[in-house]
């Protein structure tokens, strides 16, 4: 029995007639008979756009995911099916959103009638009517899963591959006066390979004048509890867990997406009175919006769009299978988060350093350099001077095969009073996430965004580490030019945020940023750490760098998250934490790259060199060498084996069922006595099935044949802090 089981888009909407051709739907489909588990093969899930027999439905199915609306006599989500594990999702019929204009709710579609909101049956919907004062359907569009942008890399990236599938837009109207020439769409995007949609809302404004959008609630959903409470609150009360949520608008710096969300809302549902909680407190209404965003001004001929809300179906309460799913979500809608170059983090006085730097990079085969806080590099400096310095330096860079970026700061600094964010309660700056911060939208945070982009444009950098993204401050200014007051300061920051790293992708520009940007362009995030631990000793870091692995790649890949090692004192740190002098301190050295390289992470290896002899170079060089030639299977997601606790033996898995090396596995000693270990291997994510050949360090392999769990009995040595890796193969 098999376990319980998002690229951000942009299509412009088409007005077709309803008369539009669509496959007629066969009732097979509901049944979902394939054998094969999609997180391994996934090629024949094609997303395809089907009508009913009757012509009163509209289905979206890829063989993971079933979902139907009726068209007549308006739009309503009337099936959301999971066919891995055929759990039905909806229990009830809600409008498909709801939007404020001008001050006033407007639902959107919908239809109305239904009494049992427990559970919803097909013949009860011939009843249902459309309700009145809302917009209403009109027509819809198919078209082909478009990127939200046109991304361009040179590096090192594991899918290169756009995602594919199907796009269908229903377009809505009102009858009411003061909303005529408003038009409003309501997307919903299917991917091929995986069970997931995406939602969106986009209002048009085809008047003469000016509207005003408030709340903007793109997906409204009653789904079926997750568990049945006769008392407690909704916060206290599980959150259904068939479906994950992750939109587009998340911040904060928690390094993980549920801490980050701003827009997911489990709500309590009054309609739904057969309910088994005596309150009626159960969370099983779905709505998502961003919670601070009104008074957003639409001129003219101008579109709101709305967040974009990925909702991925899980199929099980597995935290390792449901965090592979949430990676290849990744891996399949934001692809360019599967670029990983090499790179180290510069920290120079002057560019004799850079150049040096550079040179050494290219002689052990780093990819690229970034100059890091602290260094010679101020990007705000928006003059032909400091363009033309650094655009030498990077040529220089790109000659040697180098790519080459640098850092600035945004958040938690403070700039003038008329400049930065200004609370709401004082009226005066501070109370910012980071205490004090510029508004994004202020003079100053226009000229700051144009100032990186004509750095950019004009020296020909590859790569922007931006340190404190926008992190969600709102300001109360009425004199900034970006936004109006504290209610659309949200909106606008965000945009111009979003803005910046849509520039970048598009122009071939790696970004770090310590924010949930991954959906609009952000390629890597911190792994999680607490800085001030660099400044212990390095036999420490050795194994809380570990935890920070195993902790930090549940739900992201090894190419979203960077690590970090100070090669010289970071944070106060002594003697016992720095690296510096490198070879007198080689064993260390290697031994943290090879833990970070052996998970697929890169580091921010941060000092003013990466050797200083020749012996250090070569222990540099092998590890570099040693990667490469492991690369794709480096950066296959992590299974994880046990945590780093300094008793015993720790480790990780990493597995990949369509590359030749099937699976490799990290383990390590921590001990100051040799171990030998057995232990179970679970390989089912491998896709072998009944042998797998495993290798000890390249050595001759041994063939083993696999239990009924698909796992194998792995016997290992390690010597006393040491460390070994096994390649698995067909």
């Amino acid at each position: 029995m098999k376990n319980l089981i998002l690229l951000p888009l942009l299509c412009l909407f088409f007005t077709h007639s309803s008369a539009q051709q669509l496959p007629r739907w066969n009732t097979e489909n509901d049944n979902n008979n394939t054998t094969t588990d999609w997180l391994l093969n996934n090629k024949s899930a094609k997303a395809e756009i089907y009508q009913s027999h009757n012509g009163k439905d509209i289905i979206l199915y890829n063989g993971l995911v079933k979902r139907s609306f009726r068209i007549a006599p308006d739009v309503a989500c009337i099936d959301y099916k999971n066919l891995i594990n055929g759990q039905q999702l909806l229990r009830a019929v809600k409008p498909e959103a709801m939007v404020n204009i001008n001050g006033k709710d407007y639902y959107v579609g919908g239809l109305y009638g239904q009494t049992e909101n427990a559970y919803l049956l097909p013949q009860w919907i011939e009843s249902f009517k459309k309700g009145d004062s809302v917009f209403n359907y009109v027509s819809y569009n198919i078209d082909d899963i478009k990127l939200i942008l046109d991304w361009k890399t040179d590096f090192w990236t594991a899918n290169k591959q756009a995602p594919t599938g199907k796009v269908l837009s229903f377009k809505y109207q009102s009858s009411l006066n003061e909303l005529k020439g408003i038009d409003v769409y309501v997307r919903y995007e299917l991917y091929d390979g995986i069970p997931l949609i995406n939602k969106s809302v986009e209002i048009k404004n085809n008047t003469t004048g000016s509207v005003t959008i408030n709340r903007v609630i793109n997906e409204i959903l009653a789904v079926v509890e997750e568990e049945s409470a006769v008392v407690g609150k909704p916060e206290q009360m599980k959150k259904p867990a068939g479906i994950y949520i992750e939109t587009n608008y998340a911040y904060n710096n928690s390094m993980q997406y549920p801490l980050s969300d701003q827009t997911t809302h489990w709500k309590i549902d009054k309609s739904y009175t057969s309910q088994v909680n005596y309150d009626f407190n159960t969370p099983c209404l779905l709505e998502v919006y961003p919670e601070k965003v009104s008074d957003v001004t639409l001129l003219p001929n101008e579109t709101f769009k709305s967040v974009r809300t990925n909702e991925l179906l899980m199929d099980s309460y597995d935290r390792e299978r449901r965090g592979l799913a949430i990676k290849k979500m990744y891996r399949t809608i934001a692809p360019w988060t599967t670029s990983n170059p090499i790179f180290m983090h510069l920290v120079s006085k002057d560019d004799k350093q850079v150049y040096t730097a550079i040179d050494q990079c290219a002689a052990t085969g780093y990819e690229a350099l970034i100059l890091s806080f602290g260094s010679n590099l101020n990007i705000e400096e928006n003059t032909t001077e400091n363009h033309n310095r650094w655009k030498a330096i990077a040529d220089y860079a790109h000659s040697k095969g180098v790519k080459i970026g640098g850092y600035t700061l945004f958040s938690s600094r403070t700039i003038a009073p008329e400049t930065d964010v200004i609370s709401a309660e004082t009226g005066k700056p501070g109370g910012a996430f980071f205490g004090n911060a510029p508004c994004f939208a202020s003079e100053w945070g226009q000229k700051y965004y144009q100032a990186i982009i004509d750095f950019f444009k004009n020296t020909g950098f590859d790569i922007l580490e931006m340190d404190g993204p926008y992190p969600g401050d709102v300001c109360a200014s009425t004199t900034h030019p970006g936004h109006k007051g504290l209610d659309d300061s949200q909106w606008a920051q965000m945009n111009m945020q979003k803005s910046l790293f849509h520039w970048m992708n598009e122009n071939g520009v790696y970004v770090n940023a310590p924010d949930w940007y991954f959906l609009d362009g952000a390629n890597k995030i911190a792994l999680g750490y607490r800085e001030v631990n660099f400044a212990l000793s390095r036999e420490q870091q050795r194994i809380l760098n570990r935890q920070n692995i195993f902790d930090g790649t549940w739900d992201k890949t090894p190419s979203m998250g960077w690590g970090f090692v100070p090669l010289t004192a970071y944070h106060g740190g002594k003697s016992d934490a720095v690296l510096e002098p490198l070879n007198d301190h080689l064993k260390d050295y290697e031994a943290l790259m090879l833990q970070y390289y052996g998970a697929g992470i890169q580091a921010c290896y941060r000092g003013p060199r990466l050797y200083d002899t020749e012996e250090t170079k070569q222990t540099v060089i092998g590890v570099i060498d040693w990667y490469k030639k492991y690369r794709d299977i480096l950066n296959a997601d992590i299974i994880h084996l046990r945590r780093a606790d300094g008793r015993d033996w720790d480790g990780i898995l990493h597995a990949d069922p369509n590359l030749k090396e099937r699976g490799f596995v990290m383990l390590y000693n921590p001990n100051k006595e040799k171990i030998t270990r057995t232990i179970k291997l679970p390989l089912y994510y491998t896709g072998l099935t009944d042998n797998a050949t495993i290798s000890e360090k390249d050595s001759s392999p041994r063939n083993y044949k696999l239990n009924r769990d698909f796992s194998a009995d792995l016997t290992f040595s390690i010597e006393p802090d040491s460390y070994t890796w096994f390649v698995i193969r067909e």
